[in-house]
């Protein structure tokens, strides 16, 4: 059934919205998908703060169109959806990327991070990005480690004494 104009623009304006606030996008290709996995799909994304949409290709295109995701027009060839990561860059990437292992019929097209176009290849190393959870924790422990050591070797000098002094100990009563 054909859609009507002010539907067509209704869905142009809400997946540029959708694409306004996402991080990074995904484009994959679910030909010969049944409706349970591709059902199970979205069941996956919802939980990990992922949108994905189908979208007929030219409506797509120009919901895209002055977004970072405009890179992602040229792959938007075929029966297609788009996975928008809203919460973290890496989302779409890991909830498609694990898909793909339990499912061949779905290609990864091409994914988008930060305005530029990275292909099917690299869905592994996007996936791959820490949460920001992760990141935080990894930065503290980034910026904790020179105060730890500096900790560390101002009281060395002290610990080396008791060691010497517990030696000199041992040695004496040992006589």
């Amino acid at each position: 059934m054909p859609l009507k104009l002010e539907d067509k623009q209704a869905i142009v304006t809400q997946v540029a919205q959708i694409a306004g606030q996402a991080h990074s996008a995904v484009v994959a290709e679910y030909r010969n998908m049944n409706s349970a996995a591709m059902t199970q799909l979205r069941v996956q994304a919802r939980e990990d703060g992922v949108n994905l949409r189908v979208v007929r290709n030219t409506l797509a295109r120009r919901a895209v169109k002055n977004t970072d995701f405009e890179c992602l027009g040229e792959v938007l060839v075929g029966p297609v959806f788009l996975a928008f990561s809203m919460e973290e860059p890496g989302a779409a990437a890991r909830v498609i990327s694990k898909f793909v292992k339990s499912n061949e019929k779905l290609i990864v097209k091409g994914l988008s991070l930060g305005g530029q176009f990275l292909p099917a290849t690299q869905i592994d190393a996007v996936a791959k990005l820490p949460t920001y959870s992760e990141a935080v924790s990894k930065l503290m422990a980034v910026m904790q480690a020179p105060v730890t050591k500096l900790v560390r070797t101002l009281a060395e000098p002290q610990a080396k004494l008791v060691r010497t002094i517990a030696a000199i100990k041992a040695v004496k009563s040992s006589e």
